[in-house]
């Protein structure tokens, strides 16, 4: 996939000595976020998970990253003075304030603005880290760390017993699954897909040959963890990439492009109609899709309550209270739930329909604008940026990524919108021109 002449260029930024807390910074949220506090810990069972306590850990996460926000802060002050708040993007600054607005009628506004400062400093760190040390940069050092995160995931299996999903956890059905470092199959199964993009659309070694050696690898793990998201995504993520990839070339091939998604998206939409007594039976079916069904019957009903404003951000769980999902839901399995397993239905739950427009607005509509530029200088590039994209978008249908500020999707959504916009508003640096 990757071409020996197209290929990053992985120079160090200007004014390196500036930028040394900003990478440092960077470096420490890649572990923060990919490797996590107590890799290898086995899930909570049925009889020690309490949705309605504080999350474990919760205080030194905090501190690691106030500490990565300070570092950051300090190389951007040093470097670009106020200009660094343009890292961050105006839309997706005012869905972090709508978060925040969401204290005055959140059940618990303690909890809730804790978690959108600690969002909004997740997602301010990011971006400006990644303006600061450059793009190529950041994906170096990524691409590094999820390299030995996939070795360390294979040799623990042999070694670790957690590092599978063993007996006696609260669903049954992942007895076997591998889950490597991570704390559930699908995040690992996450991760896998991840890396093997990064290492598919960039040269790695004379005829990629170490590209191809870890997609190979990942792909492997990737199949153990039986992750059905992931599995489900990483060919459509790859086949989105290399469609961008080909038609960006001139406005013919992206007018071809356009017409060719808008076919499908009618296709879709009138098998969707033509069959939709069906659909609507399997979303009835509380045991449909893995028991998600239940959970967004749940989100549903409580919305019909609380259209417009939600329950207030971060409010699903650990929260000292229960969860605002408890009258709306048949059972008391809404206790045992961390997430709504949609990113979407998440906003939602949390922050009611305005929140969610501005959250289609600021993860959605702006980059696929950006998206949308031709520059054949950055073709190569912006197609493993759009393979990102539409993984995240396609992976939050099922879990839940957006404004997380533990998920390593997340994390790849922020990067991939710090390097989509650095040339744009960069026009200086050059970390990210491909070699002739």
């Amino acid at each position: 996939m990757a071409h020996d002449g197209l290929a990053l260029n992985y120079s160090s930024a200007r004014q390196a000595p500036r930028s040394l807390f900003a990478e440092i910074a960077f470096i420490l949220l890649l572990l923060i976020l990919f490797v996590g506090l107590s890799p290898f810990a086995p899930p909570p069972s049925p009889t020690t998970v309490n949705m309605t306590a504080p999350a474990p850990g919760d205080m030194l996460r905090q501190v690691l990253f106030l500490s990565t926000f300070a570092l950051v802060l300090v190389a951007g002050a040093m470097r670009q003075g106020f200009r660094m708040l343009r890292a961050v993007p105006p839309l997706l600054v005012l869905l972090l304030g709508w978060c925040f607005l969401s204290v005055f009628w959140s059940a618990v506004p303690d909890v809730t603005f804790r978690r959108a400062t600690l969002a909004a400093i997740v997602v301010i760190s990011t971006l400006l880290s990644v303006d600061l040390i450059g793009p190529g940069r950041a994906f170096l050092l990524w691409r590094i760390t999820l390299a030995v995160i996939l070795a360390v995931n294979w040799l623990s299996i042999p070694l670790v017993e957690t590092a599978m999903h063993l007996p006696g956890e609260i669903d049954p059905s992942l007895v076997g699954d591998w889950r490597g470092l991570y704390a559930q199959k699908n995040t690992a199964g996450a991760v896998c897909v991840l890396t093997a993009l990064l290492f598919l659309f960039t040269r790695n070694g004379h005829g990629n040959w170490i590209g191809w050696l870890v997609v190979i690898l990942a792909t492997g793990f990737l199949v153990m963890t039986r992750s059905k998201t992931a599995l489900a995504l990483f060919p459509l993520c790859l086949a989105a990439g290399l469609a961008y990839r080909v038609s960006w070339r001139d406005g013919l091939g992206r007018a071809i492009f356009l017409c060719g998604a808008l076919l499908a998206a009618t296709a879709g939409t009138a098998l969707l109609i033509g069959n939709w007594q069906q659909v609507a039976q399997l979303l009835d079916d509380p045991a449909s899709f893995t028991g998600r069904a239940e959970i967004w019957q749940a989100i549903f009903a409580y919305m019909r309550d609380h259209f417009y404003l939600g329950a207030g951000f971060g409010t699903m769980a650990h929260t000292g209270a229960p969860s605002p999902l408890h009258d709306y839901a048949r059972g008391n399995w809404v206790e045992t739930i961390a997430d709504s397993h949609s990113g979407y239905l998440q906003i939602l739950a949390a922050t009611g329909a305005i929140g969610l427009v501005l959250a289609l607005l600021a993860l959605v509509a702006d980059p696929l604008w950006r998206f949308w530029r031709l520059d054949s200088a950055q073709r190569e590039f912006k197609a493993l940026l759009f393979a990102l994209f539409v993984f995240v978008l396609a992976h939050n249908v099922m879990e839940t990524d957006f404004l997380e500020s533990d998920s390593s999707a997340w994390f790849a959504f922020l990067v991939m919108l710090a390097s989509l916009r650095a040339p744009y508003n960069r026009a200086q640096d050059n970390s990210l021109t491909l070699r002739p």
